[in-house]
């Protein structure tokens, strides 16, 4: 009775055959794992592999009888403490994503009420497609949690790209994670956090923008207060879901972004994750700005816009801790340590959004970041955006402590 009950739905890819793997090693942790196959995963792996090591019947089969008076896809989804999805398909990914059920493991996945981890596996094309894109985006919205997918080797094409599903020992930490109780160590704190990016109007139609999606600032405002901080995000433009038990605050511009976040001081801590547009048109045209004839050139004078870190770091009613973020494509290391002491920052958490080594992470699902702190530089393993927020919020909570009496 003291296992937690893990429920493991396999989908129809080549990745499957790892998921034998997977569920040893939950078994190893003491997980009690049950199985439910599509039957896609069965042209993969046999039922019979995952029946030997869970040591328990493997459910494929919507409409199988077993005399017991409960509906077997209920039955199931109540008595998971945890939904792996592992290969998590395209196809899967999609029922879930618009509430489509026509066999076994798509009616558990939305009856079930427990916390769901996928694990995405498939062609890397696939995986950038904006179909899966959006599908992607909107069970984050819902609160469904993912781990990978990674780079590498694609087992079934030799096709080399992200698509690749995460290992299974990454999968069991993610697991995890998702299981264990978060302490309220941030109760009773006061948050300011920024993110996405800002637009910078020209003309009625058109502005100066860059390519965050937010997914880094709204993880780490939902981590923040999954702690029991009272969080206010200020976002910029994003096609986000406002994240679960914060205050978000909507903004277009950098100006009204540095307008929002003064107006909410004083506060604990603020997080500035925002992709500030440094930038922005010194006029701004009343109505769109047309092309004439034999113009082939067109001259934009930009102003500076305010800087929200360096005011706020040295503010009068400055935050005990005030957290920054660099975004470089060069000399990453050097650059976030002069950012650090120009503005009056305690930590700067620093990442190459170059494309370089892939995809940039600037709208990707995953992050690698350095903690620039007076003391030194500390490196953080690649993990998905969720995992850097709650590192954080953990780093957060350690640096401002218990509120005094508590």
């Amino acid at each position: 009775m003291d296992k937690r009950r893990i429920l493991l739905v396999v989908g129809g890819g080549i990745a499957a055959y790892k998921s034998l793997d997977l569920v040893r090693r939950m078994r190893e942790r003491n997980f009690a794992v049950r199985c439910v196959m599509t039957n896609a995963a069965q042209q993969f792996v046999t039922p019979l592999s995952f029946a030997a090591l869970t040591d328990d019947r493997v459910h494929a089969d919507l409409f199988a009888y077993d005399g017991e008076s409960d509906v077997g896809h209920i039955r199931l989804a109540r008595e998971a403490d945890a939904v792996v999805v592992a290969p998590a398909t395209a196809d899967l990914i999609a029922k879930l994503a618009n509430g489509h059920a026509d066999d076994l493991a798509s009616l558990v996945l939305l009856a079930t009420r427990a916390p769901v981890l996928l694990a995405p596996a498939m062609n890397p094309s696939m995986w950038e497609h904006p179909a899966v894109r959006r599908n992607i985006a909107t069970l984050r919205g819902d609160g469904v949690r993912l781990v990978g997918p990674g780079r590498g080797e694609m087992a079934e094409s030799g096709e080399a790209g992200e698509g690749r599903m995460a290992e299974p020992l990454e999968i069991v930490a993610a697991l995890e994670h998702l299981l264990a109780p978060v302490e309220p160590t941030l109760a009773g704190r006061r948050i300011i956090v920024t993110s996405g990016p800002t637009h910078e109007p020209i003309d009625p139609v058109r502005y100066i923008a860059n390519r965050s999606s937010g997914r880094q600032g709204h993880a780490i405002a939902e981590a923040l207060a999954a702690r029991g901080a009272q969080v206010h995000l200020v976002s910029g433009p994003v096609e986000l879901a406002d994240p679960a038990g914060v205050v978000t605050h909507h903004v277009e511009t950098a100006i009204e972004m540095r307008d929002r976040v003064e107006s909410l001081l004083p506060a604990d801590a603020g997080i500035f994750v925002a992709a500030v547009a440094d930038w922005r048109p010194a006029a701004l045209a009343d109505e769109k700005m047309k092309k004439r004839p034999g113009e082939s050139e067109l001259s934009l004078t930009l102003t500076l816009n305010p800087d929200i870190l360096d005011g706020i770091g040295h503010h009068p009613q400055r935050p005990r801790l005030v957290i920054g973020f660099a975004a470089e494509t060069q000399n990453l290391i050097a650059n976030a340590r002069a950012k650090l002491a120009r503005k009056g920052a305690d930590l700067i958490v620093a990442n190459d959004v170059s494309s370089r080594e892939g995809p940039s992470v600037m709208g990707g699902t995953r992050n690698r970041v350095s903690i620039i702190s007076p003391d030194g530089v500390t490196e953080w393993p690649e993990a998905d955006k969720e995992a850097v927020a709650d590192r954080l919020a953990d780093l957060v909570a350690t640096r401002l402590g218990p509120l005094p009496g508590r």
